[in-house]
Protein backbone atom coordinates (compact mmCIF):
# COMPACT_ATOMS: atom_id res chain seq x y z
CA UNK A 1 0.00 0.00 0.00
CA UNK A 2 1.25 3.52 -0.44
CA UNK A 3 2.55 5.79 2.24
CA UNK A 4 0.65 7.99 3.60
CA UNK A 5 1.13 11.17 5.70
CA UNK A 6 -0.70 9.80 8.47
CA UNK A 7 -2.31 12.39 10.96
CA UNK A 8 -2.28 12.29 15.39
CA UNK A 9 -5.94 11.33 16.25
CA UNK A 10 -8.19 12.74 18.79
CA UNK A 11 -8.59 9.96 21.51
CA UNK A 12 -11.37 10.63 24.11
CA UNK A 13 -14.97 9.96 21.93
CA UNK A 14 -17.47 12.45 22.48
CA UNK A 15 -20.93 12.05 24.33
CA UNK A 16 -22.66 14.12 21.53
CA UNK A 17 -22.06 15.84 17.96
CA UNK A 18 -23.80 18.03 15.60
CA UNK A 19 -23.12 15.90 12.70
CA UNK A 20 -21.14 12.53 12.47
CA UNK A 21 -19.16 11.59 9.64
CA UNK A 22 -18.60 7.97 9.00
CA UNK A 23 -15.43 7.39 6.90
CA UNK A 24 -11.70 9.56 6.90
CA UNK A 25 -11.53 9.17 2.82
CA UNK A 26 -11.68 12.35 0.51
CA UNK A 27 -15.34 12.82 0.55
CA UNK A 28 -15.99 12.30 4.59
CA UNK A 29 -12.98 14.34 5.07
CA UNK A 30 -14.44 17.36 2.58
CA UNK A 31 -17.64 16.99 4.16
CA UNK A 32 -16.79 17.28 7.74
CA UNK A 33 -14.43 20.33 6.98
CA UNK A 34 -17.11 22.16 5.13
CA UNK A 35 -19.51 21.20 8.11
CA UNK A 36 -16.99 22.43 10.82
CA UNK A 37 -16.19 25.51 9.00
CA UNK A 38 -19.87 26.48 9.64
CA UNK A 39 -19.19 26.16 13.29
CA UNK A 40 -21.13 22.36 13.91
CA UNK A 41 -19.73 19.99 16.71
CA UNK A 42 -17.95 17.16 13.93
CA UNK A 43 -17.15 14.07 14.87
CA UNK A 44 -15.31 11.50 11.85
CA UNK A 45 -14.97 7.84 12.41
CA UNK A 46 -12.87 6.00 10.09
CA UNK A 47 -12.29 1.95 10.75
CA UNK A 48 -8.69 2.32 9.36
CA UNK A 49 -6.27 5.40 8.86
CA UNK A 50 -7.19 8.49 7.35
CA UNK A 51 -7.91 7.94 3.28
CA UNK A 52 -6.24 4.51 4.20
CA UNK A 53 -8.10 3.08 0.97
CA UNK A 54 -8.98 4.38 -2.32
CA UNK A 55 -8.54 8.52 -1.53
CA UNK A 56 -4.60 7.60 -1.11
CA UNK A 57 -4.37 4.95 -4.09
CA UNK A 58 -5.97 6.82 -7.11
CA UNK A 59 -4.60 8.49 -9.88
CA UNK A 60 -4.58 11.90 -8.13
CA UNK A 61 -6.39 13.65 -11.23
CA UNK A 62 -8.75 16.41 -11.21
CA UNK A 63 -10.23 16.84 -14.70
CA UNK A 64 -13.29 18.41 -15.83
CA UNK A 65 -12.93 16.27 -19.41
CA UNK A 66 -14.58 12.85 -20.15
CA UNK A 67 -16.70 13.00 -17.52
CA UNK A 68 -20.62 11.85 -17.52
CA UNK A 69 -23.01 14.93 -17.98
CA UNK A 70 -24.15 14.66 -14.78
CA UNK A 71 -21.09 15.30 -12.74
CA UNK A 72 -19.94 18.12 -14.96
CA UNK A 73 -21.07 21.21 -12.61
CA UNK A 74 -19.77 18.91 -9.40
CA UNK A 75 -16.38 19.04 -11.06
CA UNK A 76 -16.25 22.78 -12.12
CA UNK A 77 -17.02 23.45 -8.47
CA UNK A 78 -14.35 20.90 -6.94
CA UNK A 79 -11.97 22.13 -9.54
CA UNK A 80 -12.50 26.20 -8.24
CA UNK A 81 -12.28 24.58 -4.35
CA UNK A 82 -9.11 22.52 -5.62
CA UNK A 83 -7.40 25.33 -6.97
CA UNK A 84 -7.59 27.15 -3.36
CA UNK A 85 -7.13 24.31 -1.22
CA UNK A 86 -3.38 24.92 -0.42
CA UNK A 87 -4.63 28.44 0.39
CA UNK A 88 -7.66 27.89 2.42
CA UNK A 89 -5.38 25.05 4.53
CA UNK A 90 -2.02 26.51 4.53
CA UNK A 91 -0.66 23.27 3.28
CA UNK A 92 0.50 21.38 0.99
CA UNK A 93 -1.95 18.82 -1.22
CA UNK A 94 0.11 18.96 -4.54
CA UNK A 95 -2.38 20.47 -6.22
CA UNK A 96 -1.18 22.01 -9.78
CA UNK A 97 -3.03 22.93 -12.94
CA UNK A 98 -1.18 20.78 -15.17
CA UNK A 99 -3.66 20.52 -18.18
CA UNK A 100 -4.78 16.72 -18.63
CA UNK A 101 -4.38 15.17 -22.87
CA UNK A 102 -6.16 12.70 -23.91
CA UNK A 103 -4.33 10.78 -26.63
CA UNK A 104 -5.95 8.88 -29.67
CA UNK A 105 -4.46 6.27 -31.68
CA UNK A 106 -7.20 6.01 -34.35
CA UNK A 107 -9.91 7.86 -35.62
CA UNK A 108 -12.16 5.98 -33.88
CA UNK A 109 -11.04 6.80 -30.74
CA UNK A 110 -10.66 9.93 -31.89
CA UNK A 111 -14.69 10.18 -32.92
CA UNK A 112 -15.45 9.58 -29.32
CA UNK A 113 -13.51 12.32 -27.89
CA UNK A 114 -15.09 15.02 -30.78
CA UNK A 115 -18.49 13.29 -29.93
CA UNK A 116 -18.11 14.20 -26.24
CA UNK A 117 -16.67 17.37 -26.75
CA UNK A 118 -19.46 18.20 -28.90
CA UNK A 119 -22.29 16.70 -26.49
CA UNK A 120 -20.96 18.59 -23.43
CA UNK A 121 -18.00 20.47 -23.78
CA UNK A 122 -19.43 22.81 -26.16
CA UNK A 123 -22.73 23.29 -24.35
CA UNK A 124 -21.23 23.69 -20.85
CA UNK A 125 -18.54 26.32 -22.35
CA UNK A 126 -15.75 23.99 -20.99
CA UNK A 127 -12.26 25.37 -22.27
CA UNK A 128 -11.67 21.97 -23.08
CA UNK A 129 -10.05 21.88 -26.78
CA UNK A 130 -9.68 19.06 -29.54
CA UNK A 131 -6.24 19.28 -31.24
CA UNK A 132 -4.30 17.53 -33.59
CA UNK A 133 -0.08 16.89 -34.42
CA UNK A 134 1.52 19.73 -34.10
CA UNK A 135 -0.41 20.87 -30.58
CA UNK A 136 0.10 17.46 -29.41
CA UNK A 137 3.69 17.91 -29.78
CA UNK A 138 4.37 21.13 -28.14
CA UNK A 139 2.22 19.75 -25.12
CA UNK A 140 3.87 16.27 -24.69
CA UNK A 141 6.79 16.35 -26.78
CA UNK A 142 8.41 13.14 -28.64
CA UNK A 143 6.15 10.96 -28.95
CA UNK A 144 7.06 7.99 -31.22
CA UNK A 145 3.21 7.19 -32.26
CA UNK A 146 1.22 9.43 -35.23
CA UNK A 147 -1.56 10.49 -33.27
CA UNK A 148 -5.24 10.86 -34.94
CA UNK A 149 -6.21 13.81 -32.57
CA UNK A 150 -6.48 14.52 -28.86
CA UNK A 151 -8.86 16.51 -26.55
CA UNK A 152 -7.11 18.60 -24.17
CA UNK A 153 -7.99 20.76 -20.78
CA UNK A 154 -5.40 23.54 -20.07
CA UNK A 155 -7.63 23.84 -16.83
CA UNK A 156 -7.41 20.36 -15.63
CA UNK A 157 -5.03 18.98 -12.32
CA UNK A 158 -3.67 16.92 -10.23
CA UNK A 159 -3.49 16.29 -6.52
CA UNK A 160 -1.06 14.16 -4.47
CA UNK A 161 -3.22 11.51 -2.57
CA UNK A 162 -1.39 10.27 0.24
CA UNK A 163 -0.72 13.97 1.32
CA UNK A 164 -3.93 15.75 0.40
CA UNK A 165 -6.55 14.25 2.66
CA UNK A 166 -4.59 13.95 5.56
CA UNK A 167 -3.50 18.15 5.13
CA UNK A 168 -7.21 18.45 5.10
CA UNK A 169 -8.01 16.14 8.00
CA UNK A 170 -5.54 18.15 9.75
CA UNK A 171 -6.95 21.48 9.19
CA UNK A 172 -10.31 20.13 10.12
CA UNK A 173 -8.67 19.22 13.60
CA UNK A 174 -7.86 22.70 13.65
CA UNK A 175 -11.64 24.06 13.70
CA UNK A 176 -11.98 21.61 16.01
CA UNK A 177 -13.77 18.89 13.84
CA UNK A 178 -12.64 15.43 16.05
CA UNK A 179 -11.36 12.18 14.02
CA UNK A 180 -11.08 8.66 15.60
CA UNK A 181 -9.19 6.47 13.48
CA UNK A 182 -9.55 2.17 14.15
CA UNK A 183 -12.69 3.26 15.38
CA UNK A 184 -15.11 1.61 13.38
CA UNK A 185 -18.69 2.50 13.26
CA UNK A 186 -21.08 -0.46 13.68
CA UNK A 187 -24.48 1.20 13.17
CA UNK A 188 -27.26 3.78 14.25
CA UNK A 189 -29.63 3.86 17.07
CA UNK A 190 -33.11 5.57 16.21
CA UNK A 191 -35.46 7.37 18.15
CA UNK A 192 -39.32 7.38 16.40
CA UNK A 193 -37.33 5.73 13.44
CA UNK A 194 -34.81 8.88 12.97
CA UNK A 195 -31.14 8.78 13.47
CA UNK A 196 -30.36 9.12 17.87
CA UNK A 197 -27.15 7.81 17.71
CA UNK A 198 -24.23 6.36 16.35
CA UNK A 199 -22.70 2.79 17.90
CA UNK A 200 -18.91 2.16 17.78
CA UNK A 201 -16.86 -0.18 18.74
CA UNK A 202 -15.55 2.42 21.45
CA UNK A 203 -18.65 3.16 22.88
CA UNK A 204 -21.78 5.77 21.43
CA UNK A 205 -21.96 9.39 19.87
CA UNK A 206 -25.72 10.67 19.83
CA UNK A 207 -26.07 13.33 17.20
CA UNK A 208 -29.26 13.82 15.40
CA UNK A 209 -27.56 13.56 11.78
CA UNK A 210 -24.93 11.10 10.42
CA UNK A 211 -23.26 11.03 6.95
CA UNK A 212 -22.25 8.20 5.75
CA UNK A 213 -18.90 8.19 3.51
CA UNK A 214 -17.57 4.63 3.55
CA UNK A 215 -16.75 3.90 0.07
CA UNK A 216 -16.70 -0.26 -1.12
CA UNK A 217 -18.53 -0.61 2.80
CA UNK A 218 -21.13 1.83 2.39
CA UNK A 219 -23.47 -1.37 1.15
CA UNK A 220 -22.66 -3.48 3.46
CA UNK A 221 -23.04 -1.00 6.36
CA UNK A 222 -26.43 0.36 4.93
CA UNK A 223 -27.92 -3.39 4.33
CA UNK A 224 -27.61 -4.32 8.15
CA UNK A 225 -29.65 -1.62 8.38
CA UNK A 226 -32.05 -2.75 5.86
CA UNK A 227 -31.13 -0.26 3.26
CA UNK A 228 -30.37 -1.57 -0.12
CA UNK A 229 -27.41 0.25 -1.94
CA UNK A 230 -26.61 -1.62 -5.57
CA UNK A 231 -22.58 -0.96 -5.13
CA UNK A 232 -19.29 -3.16 -6.39
CA UNK A 233 -15.85 -2.93 -6.41
CA UNK A 234 -13.36 -2.81 -9.36
CA UNK A 235 -9.71 -2.91 -8.85
CA UNK A 236 -7.24 -0.28 -10.19
CA UNK A 237 -3.61 -0.96 -10.02
CA UNK A 238 -1.12 1.55 -10.12
CA UNK A 239 2.61 2.64 -9.75
CA UNK A 240 4.87 5.13 -9.18
CA UNK A 241 8.22 5.38 -11.14
CA UNK A 242 11.89 6.81 -10.18
CA UNK A 243 12.22 10.72 -11.02
CA UNK A 244 12.83 11.27 -14.46
CA UNK A 245 12.55 14.58 -16.11
CA UNK A 246 10.40 14.07 -19.46
CA UNK A 247 10.52 17.86 -20.35
CA UNK A 248 6.98 18.07 -20.01
CA UNK A 249 4.39 18.48 -16.93
CA UNK A 250 1.27 17.99 -18.87
CA UNK A 251 -0.99 14.58 -17.37
CA UNK A 252 -1.48 12.44 -20.53
CA UNK A 253 -3.47 9.45 -21.28
CA UNK A 254 -2.89 7.29 -24.23
CA UNK A 255 -4.34 3.55 -25.41
CA UNK A 256 -2.41 1.65 -22.68
CA UNK A 257 -1.02 3.88 -20.18
CA UNK A 258 -2.08 6.98 -18.13
CA UNK A 259 0.79 8.93 -16.30
CA UNK A 260 1.13 12.29 -14.14
CA UNK A 261 3.79 13.86 -12.62
CA UNK A 262 4.68 13.19 -9.01
CA UNK A 263 5.88 16.66 -6.94
CA UNK A 264 8.63 14.02 -5.84
CA UNK A 265 9.73 13.85 -9.42
CA UNK A 266 8.52 10.67 -10.15
CA UNK A 267 5.42 9.47 -12.36
CA UNK A 268 2.06 8.22 -11.27
CA UNK A 269 1.47 5.71 -13.83
CA UNK A 270 -1.53 3.44 -14.32
CA UNK A 271 -3.48 1.38 -17.10
CA UNK A 272 -5.69 3.45 -19.22
CA UNK A 273 -7.48 0.41 -20.55
CA UNK A 274 -7.84 -2.40 -17.75
CA UNK A 275 -9.20 -3.21 -14.22
CA UNK A 276 -10.29 -6.41 -12.77
CA UNK A 277 -13.56 -7.33 -11.06
CA UNK A 278 -13.20 -9.93 -8.44
CA UNK A 279 -15.91 -11.66 -8.26
CA UNK A 280 -17.57 -12.12 -5.11
CA UNK A 281 -21.28 -12.64 -3.87
CA UNK A 282 -22.80 -9.41 -4.57
CA UNK A 283 -21.89 -9.78 -8.68
CA UNK A 284 -24.37 -12.30 -8.44
CA UNK A 285 -27.05 -10.59 -6.23
CA UNK A 286 -26.73 -7.38 -8.45
CA UNK A 287 -25.81 -8.83 -11.90
CA UNK A 288 -29.10 -7.44 -13.31
CA UNK A 289 -28.20 -3.56 -12.23
CA UNK A 290 -24.74 -3.90 -12.96
CA UNK A 291 -25.18 -5.52 -16.40
CA UNK A 292 -24.80 -2.34 -18.77
CA UNK A 293 -21.84 -0.67 -17.19
CA UNK A 294 -20.17 -4.57 -17.63
CA UNK A 295 -21.54 -3.99 -21.13
CA UNK A 296 -20.18 -0.55 -21.76
CA UNK A 297 -16.99 -1.51 -20.38
CA UNK A 298 -16.37 -5.11 -21.21
CA UNK A 299 -13.07 -4.96 -23.56
CA UNK A 300 -11.32 -3.46 -20.51
CA UNK A 301 -12.85 -5.13 -17.04
CA UNK A 302 -11.48 -8.45 -16.36
CA UNK A 303 -13.41 -10.78 -14.56
CA UNK A 304 -11.65 -12.80 -11.81
CA UNK A 305 -12.84 -15.54 -9.46
CA UNK A 306 -10.16 -16.34 -6.37
CA UNK A 307 -9.69 -15.74 -2.63
CA UNK A 308 -11.69 -12.24 -2.43
CA UNK A 309 -14.96 -13.87 -2.41
CA UNK A 310 -14.39 -16.36 0.12
CA UNK A 311 -13.72 -13.41 1.87
CA UNK A 312 -16.26 -11.36 0.94
CA UNK A 313 -18.65 -14.75 1.89
CA UNK A 314 -17.29 -14.77 5.21
CA UNK A 315 -17.74 -11.44 6.52
CA UNK A 316 -21.45 -10.72 8.43
CA UNK A 317 -24.44 -9.26 5.89
CA UNK A 318 -26.44 -8.81 9.37
CA UNK A 319 -25.17 -8.38 13.37
CA UNK A 320 -25.77 -7.09 16.53
CA UNK A 321 -24.43 -3.61 17.69
CA UNK A 322 -22.85 -4.87 20.78
CA UNK A 323 -20.90 -7.65 18.60
CA UNK A 324 -17.50 -7.33 16.47
CA UNK A 325 -18.58 -5.61 12.72
CA UNK A 326 -16.78 -6.77 9.27
CA UNK A 327 -15.54 -3.31 9.63
CA UNK A 328 -13.19 -4.14 12.63
CA UNK A 329 -12.50 -7.89 10.72
CA UNK A 330 -10.74 -6.01 7.98
CA UNK A 331 -9.14 -2.61 9.05
CA UNK A 332 -8.01 -1.54 5.52
CA UNK A 333 -8.64 -3.16 2.26
CA UNK A 334 -5.40 -3.51 0.52
CA UNK A 335 -6.30 -5.92 -2.43
CA UNK A 336 -2.66 -6.98 -4.57
CA UNK A 337 -1.84 -4.92 -7.60
CA UNK A 338 -1.80 -6.59 -10.70
CA UNK A 339 1.85 -7.22 -12.49
CA UNK A 340 0.71 -8.02 -15.80
CA UNK A 341 -1.39 -4.42 -16.24
CA UNK A 342 1.15 -2.51 -14.77
CA UNK A 343 4.16 -3.84 -16.89
CA UNK A 344 1.82 -3.60 -19.43
CA UNK A 345 1.27 0.25 -18.91
CA UNK A 346 5.15 1.24 -18.06
CA UNK A 347 6.01 -0.70 -21.21
CA UNK A 348 3.69 0.97 -23.57
CA UNK A 349 4.53 4.66 -21.66
CA UNK A 350 8.03 3.69 -22.47
CA UNK A 351 7.54 2.29 -26.14
CA UNK A 352 5.27 5.47 -26.78
CA UNK A 353 8.02 8.19 -25.36
CA UNK A 354 11.55 7.31 -24.90
CA UNK A 355 12.35 9.45 -22.78
CA UNK A 356 10.85 7.57 -20.08
CA UNK A 357 13.04 4.51 -20.85
CA UNK A 358 15.27 5.18 -17.81
CA UNK A 359 11.74 5.10 -15.69
CA UNK A 360 11.83 2.20 -12.98
CA UNK A 361 8.54 1.19 -10.89
CA UNK A 362 9.86 1.85 -7.68
CA UNK A 363 6.62 1.14 -5.54
CA UNK A 364 3.07 -0.52 -6.65
CA UNK A 365 -0.17 -0.89 -5.31
CA UNK A 366 -4.06 -1.82 -5.84
CA UNK A 367 -7.13 0.09 -4.61
CA UNK A 368 -10.85 -1.01 -4.55
CA UNK A 369 -13.09 1.34 -6.61
CA UNK A 370 -16.64 1.88 -5.14
CA UNK A 371 -19.09 1.95 -8.21
CA UNK A 372 -23.01 2.17 -8.83
CA UNK A 373 -24.56 0.97 -11.63
CA UNK A 374 -24.58 4.19 -13.63
CA UNK A 375 -20.81 5.04 -12.69
CA UNK A 376 -22.83 7.99 -10.97
CA UNK A 377 -22.18 8.71 -7.59
CA UNK A 378 -25.32 9.14 -4.52
CA UNK A 379 -24.82 12.23 -2.80
CA UNK A 380 -28.48 12.56 -0.83
CA UNK A 381 -30.70 12.51 1.95
CA UNK A 382 -31.79 8.95 2.59
CA UNK A 383 -35.76 8.91 3.32
CA UNK A 384 -35.87 5.09 4.71
CA UNK A 385 -33.80 6.61 7.21
CA UNK A 386 -34.26 10.46 8.91
CA UNK A 387 -31.21 12.08 9.76
CA UNK A 388 -29.22 9.81 7.41
CA UNK A 389 -27.48 10.68 4.29
CA UNK A 390 -24.94 9.11 1.79
CA UNK A 391 -22.14 10.24 -0.15
CA UNK A 392 -21.31 6.64 -1.86
CA UNK A 393 -20.72 5.05 -5.15
CA UNK A 394 -17.69 7.71 -6.55
CA UNK A 395 -16.60 5.01 -9.49
CA UNK A 396 -13.14 6.40 -9.53
CA UNK A 397 -14.05 10.03 -9.77
CA UNK A 398 -13.83 10.52 -5.97
CA UNK A 399 -10.51 12.37 -5.28
CA UNK A 400 -11.44 15.21 -8.21
CA UNK A 401 -15.10 15.53 -7.04
CA UNK A 402 -14.34 15.36 -3.59
CA UNK A 403 -14.28 18.82 -2.58
CA UNK A 404 -17.32 19.95 -4.23
CA UNK A 405 -18.93 16.48 -3.00
CA UNK A 406 -18.24 17.68 0.24
CA UNK A 407 -20.10 21.10 -0.49
CA UNK A 408 -22.41 19.50 -1.42
CA UNK A 409 -23.12 16.80 1.14
CA UNK A 410 -22.66 19.82 3.80
CA UNK A 411 -25.21 21.90 2.15
CA UNK A 412 -28.13 19.06 2.39
CA UNK A 413 -27.15 18.28 5.76
CA UNK A 414 -27.68 22.20 6.42
CA UNK A 415 -30.76 22.52 4.35
CA UNK A 416 -28.94 24.95 2.42
CA UNK A 417 -29.47 25.50 -1.35
CA UNK A 418 -27.24 23.59 -3.09
CA UNK A 419 -24.01 24.81 -5.36
CA UNK A 420 -25.48 22.50 -7.88
CA UNK A 421 -28.59 20.19 -8.46
CA UNK A 422 -28.42 17.42 -6.63
CA UNK A 423 -30.90 15.65 -8.60
CA UNK A 424 -28.92 13.38 -10.67
CA UNK A 425 -27.09 12.16 -7.44
CA UNK A 426 -30.39 11.23 -5.20
CA UNK A 427 -30.79 8.11 -3.71
CA UNK A 428 -33.94 6.91 -5.30
CA UNK A 429 -33.05 6.61 -8.74
CA UNK A 430 -31.42 3.30 -7.87
CA UNK A 431 -34.95 2.20 -6.96
CA UNK A 432 -37.63 4.00 -8.76
CA UNK A 433 -37.51 2.44 -12.23
CA UNK A 434 -35.63 4.73 -13.84
CA UNK A 435 -32.64 2.23 -14.27
CA UNK A 436 -30.04 5.05 -15.07
CA UNK A 437 -27.42 4.04 -17.38
CA UNK A 438 -23.20 5.17 -17.70
CA UNK A 439 -23.30 8.26 -20.33
CA UNK A 440 -19.57 8.17 -20.94
CA UNK A 441 -18.07 6.21 -23.59
CA UNK A 442 -14.18 7.40 -23.80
Amino acid sequence: MPVIDKIIANEVLPAHADVVVIGAGIIGICTALELAERGLSVVVLEKGEVAGEQSSRNWGWCRQMGRDPREIPLILESLELWRGMNERLGAETGFRQCGIVYLSDTEEHFASKQKWHHENAVPYGLETKLIGRAEIERLAPGSQSKWAGAMYTAGDGQAEPFIAVPAMARHLQKLSGQIFTNCAARGLETTAGAVSAVVTERGVVKCARVVLAGGYWSRRFLYNMGISFPQLGVINSVMRTTPIDAGFGTTISGTKFAARKRLDGGYSVSHNHFSVADIVPDSFRLLREFLPIFKLDWRGLRLRLGKRFIDEASLARRWALDVVSPFEQVRILDPAPLPWILDEALDSLKKTFPVFQPAQAIERWAGVIDATPDAVPVISALAQKPGLFLASGFSGHGFGLGPGAGKLMAQLVMAESPCVDPIPFRFERLHDGSRPRPTTGL
